[in-house]
């Protein structure tokens, strides 16, 4: 920066414009005020003159708010507390350039759609390659010419104005998706409570065994260090465990006495049931109901994860760990981890909780029973984790304890008077 860059940016001076005069600016007593245009400016030089001269020029454009200065060291300081719209930045600064100061703003995420634009004297192409490969939006050469700066300044600060309402739209839009998300995503709980609800209400006065069975698997589940999303899949698909009993005859499902063994045949098909229930469409279906785009008959055939989830525990809750469980007779590993993890909660809840028929067993003795199971009935690295949880567990027993009337017992023949 020279003195005669700075005599020759006065010279120019002389004559600034207005936005939408597209020429001088009257001069004399003639002139009227221009009212303040919107955006923050900010002008980093090390000569006060031609910081002057540039905010001069725009000031009778019509703006005000300013934020300068010659000390580069300090311009992304300032830069980071006034938030400009807009950075006329010079190139050939002592201690730190502008070059490096631009470098510094196209690495911050908050200054990606700042408009940087340079005033420069220096005339290399090379230069100019350079600013504009590391984002610089425009330049202008020394002297700056008003009727040049103006207008560029201007498209500059409307091109920032329309990122801002474009991020402020994204953000409102990422709010509602969320807000969205988190409604779905209670119908769906909703839903699914109620329609484990809904089967569990078939024999029995509450459906709290439901919740306690799905809080039990989530509690075993993140006992084994399963992932966070498995964590909440299970707690919620585990409550469908029984869902298949709404396809069981009331005859059967609520007999007072001991079942036939045809009856317990029947009673056992509930497993069935519900994996057809949640099952949102097998494949025979979805390719029945293929019109048009492969996709569509492949997320027929899929459904959601988190209902594959709740059919497989429906289908496989009642395997056990030797092969002896029903209805697959599946053994081992090959039992879906799901199924092997529900399998343990729903026996404890059958065995701890309290039913209008039956008095709940000591906690103990239900914890033995399991032990009992262990290889046989139970996978004994899920029961493990059952018994490392014991505290939490007790706690969802104590929560949502159930609260059972007595069957009352037959009333005996009213004897006769006569």
């Amino acid at each position: 920066m020279n003195a005669s860059n700075t005599s020759t940016d006065t010279a120019v001076f002389s004559a600034p414009v207005v936005p939408g005069s597209h020429g001088v600016l009257p001069q004399g007593n003639s002139a009227k005020p221009v009212a303040a245009l919107p955006g923050k400016i900010m002008i980093v030089d090390d000569e006060i003159a031609n910081v002057l001269v540039v905010k001069k020029y725009l000031e009778r454009a019509g703006y005000r708010d300013f934020e300068t200065t010659t000390d580069s060291t300090s311009a992304f300081r300032i830069l980071e507390t006034s938030m400009p719209d807009v950075l006329l930045l010079d190139i050939n600064m002592p201690n730190v350039d502008g070059i490096q100061v631009l470098e510094r703003v196209r690495q911050d995420p908050r200054f990606k759609h700042l408009p940087v634009l340079i005033l420069t004297a220096n005339t290399d192409e090379r230069i100019k390659l350079v600013c504009l490969e590391l984002g610089a939006t425009d330049f202008l050469l020394k002297p700056v010419d008003p009727m040049d700066l103006t207008p560029r300044v201007r498209n500059s600060l409307q091109s920032k104005s329309f990122q801002d309402r474009l991020q402020h739209h994204a953000a409102e839009l990422e709010l509602k998706v969320e807000q969205r998300t988190r409604e779905l995503e209670a119908s769906r709980r909703e839903v699914i409570y109620c329609l484990a609800r809904a089967a569990e209400m078939r024999d029995n006065d509450t459906g709290n065994h439901v919740i306690r069975v799905g809080r039990f698997a989530g509690i075993i589940a993140a006992g084994m260090g399963l992932p966070d999303w498995f964590v909440r899949d299970i707690e919620m698909a585990a409550q469908l465990h029984d869902v298949g009993k709404i396809a069981i005859p009331d005859a059967i499902l609520l007999k007072p006495g001991k079942l036939e063994p045809e009856e317990f045949d029947v009673i056992q098909n509930h497993v069935k049931f519900g994996h057809q229930i949640i099952q949102p469409h097998t494949s025979t279906d979805a390719r029945r109901m293929r019109t048009h785009v492969e996709l569509g008959a492949d997320m027929l055939s899929n459904g959601s994860a988190l209902m594959r989830l709740a059919a497989s525990i429906a289908q496989t809750h009642h395997e056990k760990f030797d092969g002896s469980g029903y209805p697959l007779g599946l053994a081992g590993s090959d039992i879906p981890l799901e199924g092997r993890i529900t399998a343990v909660a729903d026996v404890f809840d059958a065995l701890s909780a309290e039913r209008p028929y039956k008095k709940a067993m000591p906690r103990e003795k239900c914890f033995s029973i399991l032990e009992e199971g262990r290889g046989s009935h139970f996978d004994p690295d899920v029961l493990d984790a059952f018994f490392d949880c014991t505290k939490e567990i007790v706690r969802v027993q104590l929560d949502y304890m159930d609260h059972c009337e007595p069957t009352p017992a037959p009333a005996a023949p009213s004897e006769s008077n006569e």
